[in-house]
Protein backbone atom coordinates (compact mmCIF):
# COMPACT_ATOMS: atom_id res chain seq x y z
CA UNK A 1 0.00 0.00 0.00
CA UNK A 2 1.23 3.48 -0.90
CA UNK A 3 1.17 5.86 2.04
CA UNK A 4 0.50 9.46 1.08
CA UNK A 5 2.68 11.96 2.91
CA UNK A 6 1.72 15.46 4.05
CA UNK A 7 3.31 18.19 6.11
CA UNK A 8 0.34 18.06 8.49
CA UNK A 9 -2.56 15.65 8.86
CA UNK A 10 -5.56 17.00 10.76
CA UNK A 11 -8.02 14.47 12.20
CA UNK A 12 -11.44 16.09 12.51
CA UNK A 13 -13.23 18.62 10.33
CA UNK A 14 -14.98 20.76 12.95
CA UNK A 15 -14.01 24.35 13.79
CA UNK A 16 -10.70 23.45 15.45
CA UNK A 17 -9.77 21.00 12.70
CA UNK A 18 -10.74 23.03 9.66
CA UNK A 19 -9.21 26.17 11.17
CA UNK A 20 -5.93 24.26 11.55
CA UNK A 21 -6.15 23.14 7.94
CA UNK A 22 -7.07 26.52 6.47
CA UNK A 23 -4.52 28.45 8.50
CA UNK A 24 -1.78 25.93 7.80
CA UNK A 25 -2.54 25.90 4.08
CA UNK A 26 -2.45 29.71 3.96
CA UNK A 27 1.07 29.45 5.39
CA UNK A 28 2.12 27.15 2.53
CA UNK A 29 1.88 23.78 4.29
CA UNK A 30 0.64 20.68 2.46
CA UNK A 31 -2.38 19.68 4.56
CA UNK A 32 -4.65 16.63 4.73
CA UNK A 33 -7.94 16.73 6.63
CA UNK A 34 -9.70 13.56 7.74
CA UNK A 35 -13.40 13.79 8.65
CA UNK A 36 -15.64 10.85 9.52
CA UNK A 37 -19.00 12.55 9.06
CA UNK A 38 -19.54 16.08 7.74
CA UNK A 39 -17.25 19.05 7.30
CA UNK A 40 -18.04 21.71 9.88
CA UNK A 41 -18.49 19.35 12.82
CA UNK A 42 -20.80 19.92 15.75
CA UNK A 43 -20.85 23.71 15.42
CA UNK A 44 -22.14 23.78 11.89
CA UNK A 45 -24.51 20.81 11.95
CA UNK A 46 -25.81 20.27 15.50
CA UNK A 47 -24.48 23.24 17.46
CA UNK A 48 -23.81 26.94 17.00
CA UNK A 49 -25.38 27.51 13.59
CA UNK A 50 -28.68 25.59 13.84
CA UNK A 51 -29.20 26.67 17.45
CA UNK A 52 -28.80 30.35 16.59
CA UNK A 53 -31.07 29.98 13.55
CA UNK A 54 -33.84 28.64 15.80
CA UNK A 55 -33.19 31.42 18.31
CA UNK A 56 -33.59 33.93 15.47
CA UNK A 57 -36.92 32.32 14.61
CA UNK A 58 -37.89 32.90 18.24
CA UNK A 59 -36.76 36.55 17.95
CA UNK A 60 -38.89 37.07 14.84
CA UNK A 61 -41.86 35.53 16.67
CA UNK A 62 -41.39 37.96 19.55
CA UNK A 63 -41.15 40.87 17.12
CA UNK A 64 -44.41 39.95 15.42
CA UNK A 65 -46.12 39.41 18.76
CA UNK A 66 -45.20 42.92 19.90
CA UNK A 67 -45.51 44.67 16.53
CA UNK A 68 -48.57 46.64 17.64
CA UNK A 69 -46.38 48.55 20.11
CA UNK A 70 -44.74 50.15 17.06
CA UNK A 71 -48.08 50.81 15.41
CA UNK A 72 -47.63 47.91 12.99
CA UNK A 73 -50.74 45.76 12.73
CA UNK A 74 -49.24 42.34 12.14
CA UNK A 75 -51.10 39.29 13.33
CA UNK A 76 -49.25 36.03 13.78
CA UNK A 77 -50.83 33.03 12.10
CA UNK A 78 -48.72 30.63 14.12
CA UNK A 79 -45.47 28.82 13.43
CA UNK A 80 -44.81 26.59 10.43
CA UNK A 81 -42.05 24.48 11.93
CA UNK A 82 -41.34 22.77 8.62
CA UNK A 83 -40.38 26.14 7.10
CA UNK A 84 -38.15 26.85 10.09
CA UNK A 85 -36.42 23.49 9.67
CA UNK A 86 -36.04 24.02 5.93
CA UNK A 87 -34.47 27.45 6.43
CA UNK A 88 -32.11 26.07 9.07
CA UNK A 89 -30.96 23.29 6.76
CA UNK A 90 -30.50 25.68 3.83
CA UNK A 91 -28.14 27.82 5.91
CA UNK A 92 -26.21 24.74 7.06
CA UNK A 93 -25.92 23.44 3.50
CA UNK A 94 -24.71 26.80 2.20
CA UNK A 95 -22.06 27.06 4.89
CA UNK A 96 -20.98 23.44 4.42
CA UNK A 97 -20.59 23.98 0.69
CA UNK A 98 -18.70 27.18 1.28
CA UNK A 99 -16.31 25.44 3.67
CA UNK A 100 -15.68 22.61 1.21
CA UNK A 101 -14.97 25.14 -1.52
CA UNK A 102 -12.61 27.10 0.69
CA UNK A 103 -10.66 23.98 1.65
CA UNK A 104 -10.40 23.03 -2.01
CA UNK A 105 -9.20 26.50 -3.00
CA UNK A 106 -6.48 26.30 -0.35
CA UNK A 107 -5.47 22.88 -1.78
CA UNK A 108 -6.32 21.01 1.43
CA UNK A 109 -6.83 17.32 0.61
CA UNK A 110 -9.96 16.02 2.35
CA UNK A 111 -10.36 12.33 3.20
CA UNK A 112 -13.69 10.85 4.30
CA UNK A 113 -13.58 8.25 7.06
CA UNK A 114 -12.58 7.64 10.66
CA UNK A 115 -8.96 8.58 11.27
CA UNK A 116 -6.94 6.80 13.97
CA UNK A 117 -3.37 7.39 15.03
CA UNK A 118 -0.96 4.50 14.60
CA UNK A 119 1.55 3.61 17.36
CA UNK A 120 4.35 5.34 15.45
CA UNK A 121 2.51 8.66 16.03
CA UNK A 122 3.20 9.69 12.43
CA UNK A 123 0.71 7.58 10.50
CA UNK A 124 -3.05 7.95 10.27
CA UNK A 125 -5.17 4.96 9.25
CA UNK A 126 -8.60 5.68 7.77
CA UNK A 127 -11.53 3.28 8.06
CA UNK A 128 -15.03 3.60 6.62
CA UNK A 129 -16.25 6.22 4.19
CA UNK A 130 -14.87 6.86 0.72
CA UNK A 131 -11.28 6.76 1.99
CA UNK A 132 -11.56 3.38 3.72
CA UNK A 133 -8.20 1.63 3.89
CA UNK A 134 -6.14 4.74 3.17
CA UNK A 135 -3.01 5.47 5.15
CA UNK A 136 -1.43 8.90 5.55
CA UNK A 137 1.89 9.94 7.05
CA UNK A 138 2.82 13.36 8.30
CA UNK A 139 5.58 15.44 9.80
CA UNK A 140 2.99 16.72 12.28
CA UNK A 141 -0.45 15.53 13.36
CA UNK A 142 -3.27 17.63 14.82
CA UNK A 143 -6.03 15.75 16.65
CA UNK A 144 -9.38 17.55 16.54
CA UNK A 145 -11.99 14.84 16.92
CA UNK A 146 -14.52 17.06 18.70
CA UNK A 147 -17.13 16.01 21.23
CA UNK A 148 -20.57 14.49 21.72
CA UNK A 149 -23.38 15.36 24.17
CA UNK A 150 -23.10 13.93 27.66
CA UNK A 151 -25.95 11.71 28.78
CA UNK A 152 -27.09 10.21 32.09
CA UNK A 153 -27.45 6.54 33.01
CA UNK A 154 -31.09 5.49 32.90
CA UNK A 155 -32.02 8.19 30.37
CA UNK A 156 -32.06 6.44 26.96
CA UNK A 157 -32.02 8.91 24.09
CA UNK A 158 -34.96 8.12 21.80
CA UNK A 159 -34.99 11.29 19.71
CA UNK A 160 -38.51 12.28 20.75
CA UNK A 161 -39.25 12.04 24.48
CA UNK A 162 -35.64 12.16 25.67
CA UNK A 163 -33.27 14.13 23.45
CA UNK A 164 -29.88 15.80 23.43
CA UNK A 165 -28.99 18.90 21.45
CA UNK A 166 -28.32 16.67 18.43
CA UNK A 167 -31.94 15.53 18.23
CA UNK A 168 -33.63 18.70 19.45
CA UNK A 169 -32.20 20.77 16.60
CA UNK A 170 -33.93 18.50 14.07
CA UNK A 171 -37.04 17.56 16.03
CA UNK A 172 -40.14 17.06 13.87
CA UNK A 173 -42.33 19.31 16.01
CA UNK A 174 -41.99 21.38 19.15
CA UNK A 175 -43.41 19.74 22.28
CA UNK A 176 -46.16 21.35 24.32
CA UNK A 177 -44.00 20.98 27.42
CA UNK A 178 -40.30 20.34 28.00
CA UNK A 179 -37.90 19.95 30.90
CA UNK A 180 -34.35 21.06 30.25
CA UNK A 181 -31.87 19.24 32.47
CA UNK A 182 -28.98 21.67 32.84
CA UNK A 183 -29.15 25.45 33.12
CA UNK A 184 -25.84 26.30 31.50
CA UNK A 185 -25.42 28.28 28.29
CA UNK A 186 -26.82 25.61 25.97
CA UNK A 187 -29.68 24.75 28.30
CA UNK A 188 -30.72 28.38 28.66
CA UNK A 189 -30.59 28.92 24.91
CA UNK A 190 -32.87 25.94 24.32
CA UNK A 191 -35.22 26.95 27.13
CA UNK A 192 -35.46 30.51 25.79
CA UNK A 193 -36.09 29.39 22.21
CA UNK A 194 -38.76 26.82 23.05
CA UNK A 195 -40.56 29.11 25.47
CA UNK A 196 -40.75 31.93 22.92
CA UNK A 197 -42.24 29.50 20.41
CA UNK A 198 -44.96 28.27 22.74
CA UNK A 199 -43.51 25.38 24.75
CA UNK A 200 -44.02 25.31 28.52
CA UNK A 201 -40.46 25.00 29.84
CA UNK A 202 -38.93 23.99 33.17
CA UNK A 203 -35.19 24.14 33.87
CA UNK A 204 -33.66 21.75 36.43
CA UNK A 205 -30.12 22.80 37.38
CA UNK A 206 -27.84 21.05 39.85
CA UNK A 207 -25.78 24.17 40.63
CA UNK A 208 -27.06 26.92 42.96
CA UNK A 209 -27.80 29.18 39.97
CA UNK A 210 -28.30 28.97 36.24
CA UNK A 211 -25.47 30.06 33.95
CA UNK A 212 -22.62 29.00 36.24
CA UNK A 213 -19.55 31.12 35.59
CA UNK A 214 -21.55 34.21 34.65
CA UNK A 215 -21.54 37.30 36.84
CA UNK A 216 -24.40 37.17 39.34
CA UNK A 217 -25.88 40.49 38.14
CA UNK A 218 -26.21 39.11 34.60
CA UNK A 219 -27.74 35.90 35.93
CA UNK A 220 -30.36 37.84 37.88
CA UNK A 221 -31.47 39.66 34.72
CA UNK A 222 -31.87 36.38 32.82
CA UNK A 223 -33.71 34.72 35.70
CA UNK A 224 -36.14 37.63 36.00
CA UNK A 225 -36.83 37.61 32.26
CA UNK A 226 -37.26 33.83 32.13
CA UNK A 227 -39.69 33.79 35.05
CA UNK A 228 -41.67 36.69 33.56
CA UNK A 229 -42.08 34.63 30.38
CA UNK A 230 -43.27 31.58 32.33
CA UNK A 231 -40.08 29.54 32.38
CA UNK A 232 -39.91 27.67 35.69
CA UNK A 233 -36.38 27.56 37.12
CA UNK A 234 -35.40 25.10 39.83
CA UNK A 235 -31.77 25.27 40.98
CA UNK A 236 -29.79 23.21 43.44
CA UNK A 237 -31.62 20.04 42.45
CA UNK A 238 -30.30 16.72 41.18
CA UNK A 239 -32.34 14.69 38.72
CA UNK A 240 -32.54 11.12 40.00
CA UNK A 241 -34.63 9.02 37.62
CA UNK A 242 -37.21 8.94 34.85
CA UNK A 243 -40.19 6.85 33.85
CA UNK A 244 -41.45 7.06 30.28
CA UNK A 245 -44.98 6.04 29.26
CA UNK A 246 -47.75 7.15 26.93
CA UNK A 247 -48.29 10.29 29.02
CA UNK A 248 -44.71 11.46 28.57
CA UNK A 249 -41.70 11.40 30.87
CA UNK A 250 -41.95 11.67 34.65
CA UNK A 251 -38.80 12.89 36.35
CA UNK A 252 -37.92 12.51 40.02
CA UNK A 253 -35.58 15.20 41.33
CA UNK A 254 -34.39 17.04 44.45
CA UNK A 255 -33.88 16.00 48.04
CA UNK A 256 -37.63 15.62 48.53
CA UNK A 257 -38.11 13.42 45.44
CA UNK A 258 -40.32 15.95 43.68
CA UNK A 259 -41.82 14.85 40.39
CA UNK A 260 -42.70 16.52 37.11
CA UNK A 261 -44.24 15.03 33.96
CA UNK A 262 -43.39 16.48 30.58
CA UNK A 263 -43.64 15.70 26.87
CA UNK A 264 -39.91 16.00 26.22
CA UNK A 265 -36.74 15.96 28.29
CA UNK A 266 -33.78 17.86 26.87
CA UNK A 267 -30.43 16.63 28.18
CA UNK A 268 -28.14 19.65 28.37
CA UNK A 269 -25.43 18.64 30.80
CA UNK A 270 -22.39 19.41 28.68
CA UNK A 271 -20.32 17.52 26.14
CA UNK A 272 -17.63 14.88 26.43
CA UNK A 273 -14.55 14.55 24.20
CA UNK A 274 -14.53 12.04 21.35
CA UNK A 275 -10.96 10.98 22.04
CA UNK A 276 -11.95 7.30 22.14
CA UNK A 277 -12.30 7.34 18.34
CA UNK A 278 -8.63 8.19 17.76
CA UNK A 279 -7.00 4.87 18.73
CA UNK A 280 -4.92 6.55 21.41
CA UNK A 281 -4.87 3.46 23.60
CA UNK A 282 -2.18 2.15 21.25
CA UNK A 283 -0.02 5.27 21.57
CA UNK A 284 2.00 7.13 24.19
CA UNK A 285 -0.34 10.13 24.18
CA UNK A 286 -1.67 10.94 27.64
CA UNK A 287 -5.43 11.12 28.20
CA UNK A 288 -6.95 12.11 31.55
CA UNK A 289 -9.68 10.19 33.38
CA UNK A 290 -12.40 12.31 31.73
CA UNK A 291 -11.19 11.48 28.23
CA UNK A 292 -9.47 14.80 27.50
CA UNK A 293 -6.11 14.69 25.72
CA UNK A 294 -3.43 16.31 27.86
CA UNK A 295 -1.58 19.18 26.20
CA UNK A 296 0.80 21.99 27.12
CA UNK A 297 0.15 25.71 26.69
CA UNK A 298 0.81 25.39 22.94
CA UNK A 299 -1.69 22.53 22.50
CA UNK A 300 1.17 20.03 22.12
CA UNK A 301 0.58 16.52 23.44
CA UNK A 302 2.98 14.38 25.45
CA UNK A 303 4.37 13.02 22.15
CA UNK A 304 6.61 15.08 19.85
CA UNK A 305 4.94 15.96 16.57
CA UNK A 306 1.36 15.57 17.79
CA UNK A 307 -0.96 18.40 18.81
CA UNK A 308 -4.57 18.34 20.02
CA UNK A 309 -7.11 21.16 19.74
CA UNK A 310 -10.79 21.91 20.27
CA UNK A 311 -13.22 19.86 22.30
CA UNK A 312 -10.82 16.94 22.82
CA UNK A 313 -8.76 19.03 25.24
CA UNK A 314 -9.94 20.42 28.58
CA UNK A 315 -10.52 24.02 27.52
CA UNK A 316 -13.69 26.04 26.92
CA UNK A 317 -15.76 24.17 24.33
CA UNK A 318 -16.39 27.14 22.07
CA UNK A 319 -15.93 27.23 18.30
CA UNK A 320 -13.87 30.41 18.41
CA UNK A 321 -11.58 28.85 21.00
CA UNK A 322 -11.13 25.94 18.61
CA UNK A 323 -10.20 28.40 15.85
CA UNK A 324 -7.59 30.00 18.09
CA UNK A 325 -6.15 26.66 19.23
CA UNK A 326 -5.88 25.44 15.64
CA UNK A 327 -3.95 28.55 14.63
CA UNK A 328 -1.74 28.26 17.71
CA UNK A 329 -0.89 24.65 16.85
CA UNK A 330 0.07 25.64 13.30
CA UNK A 331 2.30 28.53 14.42
CA UNK A 332 3.99 26.11 16.81
CA UNK A 333 4.47 23.54 14.04
CA UNK A 334 6.03 26.26 11.90
CA UNK A 335 8.45 27.08 14.69
CA UNK A 336 6.98 30.52 15.19
CA UNK A 337 6.01 29.91 18.81
CA UNK A 338 2.88 31.97 19.11
CA UNK A 339 1.30 33.34 22.25
CA UNK A 340 -0.49 30.85 24.50
CA UNK A 341 -4.21 31.50 24.84
CA UNK A 342 -5.27 33.29 28.02
CA UNK A 343 -8.38 31.24 28.67
CA UNK A 344 -9.53 33.45 31.53
CA UNK A 345 -9.91 36.35 29.08
CA UNK A 346 -11.67 34.69 26.14
CA UNK A 347 -15.03 36.02 24.88
CA UNK A 348 -18.22 34.23 25.89
CA UNK A 349 -21.56 34.74 24.17
CA UNK A 350 -24.88 33.19 25.19
CA UNK A 351 -27.75 33.72 22.77
CA UNK A 352 -30.80 33.26 24.98
CA UNK A 353 -33.21 36.18 25.38
CA UNK A 354 -31.89 38.38 26.87
CA UNK A 355 -28.42 37.71 25.50
CA UNK A 356 -25.34 37.45 27.72
CA UNK A 357 -21.75 38.29 26.73
CA UNK A 358 -18.62 38.68 28.80
CA UNK A 359 -14.84 38.59 28.92
CA UNK A 360 -12.49 38.52 31.89
CA UNK A 361 -13.22 38.42 35.59
CA UNK A 362 -16.63 38.52 37.18
CA UNK A 363 -16.85 40.59 40.33
CA UNK A 364 -16.68 37.43 42.44
CA UNK A 365 -13.72 35.87 40.59
CA UNK A 366 -11.76 39.14 40.69
CA UNK A 367 -12.12 39.26 44.46
CA UNK A 368 -11.20 35.58 44.74
CA UNK A 369 -8.06 36.37 42.73
CA UNK A 370 -7.08 38.94 45.34
CA UNK A 371 -8.08 42.16 43.61
CA UNK A 372 -9.63 45.17 45.27
CA UNK A 373 -12.30 46.10 42.76
CA UNK A 374 -14.24 49.10 41.54
CA UNK A 375 -17.54 48.28 39.86
CA UNK A 376 -19.82 50.25 37.53
CA UNK A 377 -23.28 49.09 36.40
CA UNK A 378 -25.57 50.86 33.96
CA UNK A 379 -28.91 49.61 32.66
CA UNK A 380 -30.23 49.62 29.10
CA UNK A 381 -33.45 51.12 30.46
CA UNK A 382 -31.96 54.60 29.97
CA UNK A 383 -30.34 53.93 26.59
CA UNK A 384 -32.06 55.67 23.66
CA UNK A 385 -31.29 53.00 21.07
CA UNK A 386 -32.53 50.24 23.38
CA UNK A 387 -35.77 52.17 23.89
CA UNK A 388 -36.19 52.56 20.14
CA UNK A 389 -35.89 48.82 19.46
CA UNK A 390 -37.97 47.96 22.52
CA UNK A 391 -35.23 46.08 24.37
CA UNK A 392 -34.45 47.82 27.65
CA UNK A 393 -33.90 44.65 29.70
CA UNK A 394 -30.35 44.27 30.96
CA UNK A 395 -27.19 46.09 31.91
CA UNK A 396 -23.48 46.58 31.33
CA UNK A 397 -21.15 45.88 34.24
CA UNK A 398 -17.47 46.84 34.35
CA UNK A 399 -15.08 45.38 36.92
CA UNK A 400 -11.82 47.33 37.32
CA UNK A 401 -8.86 47.10 39.65
CA UNK A 402 -9.18 49.53 42.55
CA UNK A 403 -5.87 51.34 43.05
CA UNK A 404 -4.40 52.27 46.47
CA UNK A 405 -5.58 55.88 46.04
CA UNK A 406 -9.16 54.68 45.56
CA UNK A 407 -9.33 55.35 41.82
CA UNK A 408 -10.10 52.72 39.18
CA UNK A 409 -7.25 51.34 37.08
CA UNK A 410 -7.01 48.34 34.76
CA UNK A 411 -10.26 46.87 33.41
CA UNK A 412 -10.51 43.28 34.65
CA UNK A 413 -13.86 42.20 33.29
CA UNK A 414 -16.76 43.31 31.12
CA UNK A 415 -20.18 41.70 31.53
CA UNK A 416 -23.23 42.49 29.42
CA UNK A 417 -26.79 41.22 29.41
CA UNK A 418 -29.47 42.62 27.15
CA UNK A 419 -30.27 43.33 23.49
CA UNK A 420 -27.62 42.35 20.92
CA UNK A 421 -24.85 42.26 23.52
CA UNK A 422 -23.18 39.36 21.69
CA UNK A 423 -22.48 41.92 18.94
CA UNK A 424 -21.32 44.58 21.43
CA UNK A 425 -18.68 42.66 23.37
CA UNK A 426 -15.80 43.43 20.98
CA UNK A 427 -14.55 46.63 22.57
CA UNK A 428 -14.91 45.17 26.06
CA UNK A 429 -12.96 42.08 25.03
CA UNK A 430 -10.18 44.24 23.60
CA UNK A 431 -10.10 46.40 26.72
CA UNK A 432 -9.64 43.36 28.96
CA UNK A 433 -7.04 41.68 26.77
CA UNK A 434 -5.03 44.83 26.09
CA UNK A 435 -5.12 45.53 29.83
CA UNK A 436 -6.55 48.97 29.15
CA UNK A 437 -7.21 51.31 32.04
CA UNK A 438 -10.47 53.04 32.83
CA UNK A 439 -8.98 56.43 31.93
CA UNK A 440 -7.72 55.19 28.55
CA UNK A 441 -11.08 53.76 27.50
CA UNK A 442 -13.12 56.64 28.95
CA UNK A 443 -11.28 59.10 26.73
CA UNK A 444 -12.51 57.39 23.56
CA UNK A 445 -15.69 58.48 21.75
CA UNK A 446 -18.75 56.25 21.53
CA UNK A 447 -21.21 56.71 18.63
CA UNK A 448 -24.71 57.96 19.51
CA UNK A 449 -27.36 56.69 19.52
CA UNK A 450 -26.13 53.13 19.92
CA UNK A 451 -26.47 50.41 22.49
CA UNK A 452 -22.68 50.14 22.57
CA UNK A 453 -22.37 53.61 24.09
CA UNK A 454 -23.61 52.10 27.35
CA UNK A 455 -20.20 50.43 27.63
CA UNK A 456 -18.55 53.86 27.34
CA UNK A 457 -20.92 55.37 29.89
CA UNK A 458 -20.19 52.54 32.34
CA UNK A 459 -16.43 53.00 32.00
CA UNK A 460 -16.70 56.79 32.20
CA UNK A 461 -18.52 56.53 35.53
CA UNK A 462 -15.47 54.78 37.00
CA UNK A 463 -13.42 57.94 36.46
CA UNK A 464 -15.58 59.73 39.03
CA UNK A 465 -17.38 61.77 36.41
CA UNK A 466 -20.23 60.83 34.09
CA UNK A 467 -22.76 62.03 31.56
CA UNK A 468 -26.10 60.25 31.56
CA UNK A 469 -25.53 57.66 34.26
Amino acid sequence: MTIQHFDVVVVGGGPAGYASALYGASAGLNIALVEKHKLGGTCLHVGCIPAKELLETAAVSRTVEHASVFGVQAESKGLDWSVTMSRKQKIIDQLTGGLAGLLKSRKVTVFEGLGTLDPDHKTISISGGQSDGTKLSADAVILAAGSVPRTMPGFPIDGEKIVTSDELLSISKLPESAVVIGGGAIGCEFASMMSDLGTKVTILEYAPKILPGCDIDAVKVVEKSFKKRGIDIKTGVAVKSQVTDNNGVTLTYGDDDSQITTDTVVMSIGRRPSSETLGLENTQIKVDDRGFIEVDEYCKTSVDGVWAVGDVIATAQLAHIGFAEGMLAITNILGEGGNPIEYDKVPWCIYCHPEVAFAGHSEASAKEAGYEVAVSKHGFIGNGRAMIVGGTEGLVKIIAEKLPDGTAGKILGVHMVGPWVTEQLGQGYLAVNWEATVDEVASLIQPHPTMSELFGESVLALTGRSLHG
